[in-house]
């Protein structure tokens, strides 16, 4: 029993540097198609494979605290309000739809989409203004295919996780 927990502390940290060094190499990647705000997701890969193999407080936990982390040592204020808000929206339809037995792909698609609603809310309030949803279009699309390879990804990870914890004898 003891040695469980250690296991479980010991997955979460290293679930936790996975995402922060996910967020980290994104942004060095010069994903730019002109398009602010449009990125490939690489650490919503993370939450979306702890949403599956962990408890669901512990893969929310794990997507607040890299909502932090990179925003205090890559960004700023803004950066953690964007972030945090599109985070949590995504992870509540995620954690929803995961319920409904939805593909991991799925999932992760409408994380996507859903991230980027987050974000432009948020956008709308700073700018005080409605006319950033005109903007949400390009948005959606972009999460969608970020969404779909991120959950691609992810399955596969899922299917190793499973078939390596099933191999293993205590």
């Amino acid at each position: 029993m003891k040695n469980d927990k250690a296991k479980r502390i010991a997955l979460f940290g290293m679930m936790v540097a996975l995402a922060f060094t996910f967020s980290y190499l994104e942004s060095l990647i010069p994903f730019n198609f002109g398009i602010p705000g449009v990125k490939l997701g690489l650490a919503n890969l993370v939450v979306v494979v702890a949403l599956y193999i962990m408890k669901p407080g512990e893969a929310f936990a794990i997507a607040i605290i890299r909502v932090f982390l990179a925003g205090l040592t890559f960004g700023n204020v803004y950066s953690i309000a964007y972030s945090l808000c599109g985070g949590i929206l995504s992870f509540a339809v995620m954690f929803l739809m995961k319920k409904t037995k939805l593909s991991v792909i799925g999932v992760s698609m409408l994380g996507g989409i859903s991230h980027n609603i987050g974000q432009i809310i948020v956008a709308a309030i700073v700018m005080e203004t409605i006319r950033i949803a005109y903007y949400l279009p390009v948005l959606l699309v972009a999460g969608l295919i970020t969404g779909m390879l991120m959950g691609i990804i992810s399955k596969l990870i899922i299917d190793r996780f499973k078939k390596i914890k099933n191999n293993i004898t205590y």
